[in-house]
């Protein structure tokens, strides 16, 4: 155990346990307040009395007698005798300790759960970081930039919204799991780019260890290993991405001696595993361009090739972009002006004037590079995509 042996368990044991805690409960807020008492108890007694040898175990255990002491405070023990009758069966009462890692890991149905399509994006993304990732409320609040009030209402409204649809505890079958499956990888995807542009890069983080659970419960999908290879490759170039005054550095001038090679490494593996099922999907795809990046020097021709077959499986004027850039950095930047010329569609998307300013710059059409690059400040960047753009602006 590290030097903080609750939170590790925390971070580790969170989610499981809400999990565990709701398939027997079948209510999202007991499970949830059990589990969090747990570790309030955890927090008081591990550094007097030792941490215990199966931490999970400990804090199933717990949560379950706390629970129950709050069913019974509640008076309606007659009405919960089949929710009562799952708890008592969580743990045998001879080895408590090492009976809960036999019970069945239900952190895939609550992943599932969270992301179910009948729930916003908002609220998917919202109830993933609180259930799964144990997030409070008001960090969830600070990362999306939102009053804890305004995500408090939202989480409560889709516990709602989960009770009053129906909406099952469980992995959806067969015939719905590719499309379900799409939902939950988006929505990890959503989370690690809101992280992404920050420094500190906690929300990133946070949906790379997600999406390491998920890759622990499905290991044979391969859009599974595609997204956390994708995000690891992302994420190994963090410290590279912004210079010392937070500005935005481009892939080009990045120093490379700065990324992350365990990520990459990682990464590149987990590239290799996915597509050897030889079922290529979005995420598997986009990986491997991430990839064809982190050797010496990126190697633009074949990325260009995968972004032709990115656009067959998911054809979008955003693809297209990335695909014109790629071509401008392979074969020069006329032949990227060409291909961004023809794209309809992305005038209110920043990226599109930033690149398109970025290619006039490089032609020496000084005039119609600063027109695209106004356009793009009038588009509400970021603080450090305001600095870049300025200080384009400022030097050509």
């Amino acid at each position: 155990m590290t030097a903080d042996p609750v939170a590790e368990a925390f971070r580790k044991e969170f989610g499981r346990a809400v999990a565990i805690l709701i398939r027997a409960l079948g209510d999202f807020d007991l499970a949830e307040d059990a589990v969090q008492e747990a570790f309030a108890v955890a927090a008081e007694r591990w550094p007097r009395d030792g941490v215990p040898a199966n931490p999970g175990a400990w804090i199933v255990t717990t949560a379950r007698n706390r629970a129950v002491d709050r069913l019974r405070r509640a008076r309606i023990l007659e009405r919960k005798q089949p929710e009562l009758a799952r708890l008592a069966q969580l743990v045998p009462h001879d080895d408590e300790e090492d009976a809960v890692s036999s019970v069945a890991d239900e952190r895939l149905a609550l992943i599932f759960t969270c992301c179910h399509p009948a729930l916003s994006v908002e609220a998917q993304v919202a109830l993933t970081l609180r259930l799964l990732g144990g997030l409070t409320t008001p960090e969830i609040a600070r990362a999306f930039l939102v009053g804890e009030a305004t995500m408090a209402q939202r989480l409560v409204r889709a516990k709602t919204k989960i009770r009053a649809a129906g909406i099952p505890f469980r992995v959806p079958p067969d015939d719905a799991l590719p499309e379900r499956l799409a939902a939950v990888l988006a929505t990890l995807y959503l989370i690690f780019n809101a992280g992404y542009s920050d420094v500190r890069g906690e929300l990133s983080r946070e949906a790379i260890r997600l999406g390491r659970t998920l890759t622990a419960l499905m290991p044979d999908e391969p859009e599974v290993l595609g997204l956390l290879a994708l995000m690891l490759l992302h994420d190994s170039r963090r410290e590279a991405r912004l210079d010392g005054d937070g500005g935005i550095v481009l892939l080009e001038d990045q120093e490379r001696s700065l990324w992350d090679g365990a990520q990459i490494e990682e990464g590149r593996a987990l590239v290799e595993t996915a597509l050897r099922h030889r079922s290529p999907g979005p995420y598997q795809i986009q990986a491997a361009i991430a990839a064809c990046h982190a050797g010496p020097e990126s190697d633009w021709g074949r990325i260009v090739l995968l972004y032709d077959r990115l656009l067959r499986l998911q054809p979008s004027p955003v693809v297209e972009l990335n695909r014109a850039a790629a071509v401008a950095m392979a074969d020069g930047p006329e032949a990227g002006l060409t291909e961004i010329d023809r794209i309809d569609g992305l005038d209110g998307y920043l990226h599109f004037h930033t690149a398109r300013a970025d290619l006039l710059r490089r032609l020496g059409r000084r005039e119609e590079s600063h027109a695209a690059y106004r356009r793009a400040l009038d588009l509400e960047p970021s603080a450090a995509e305001r600095r870049f753009i300025e200080g384009r602006l400022a030097s050509t």
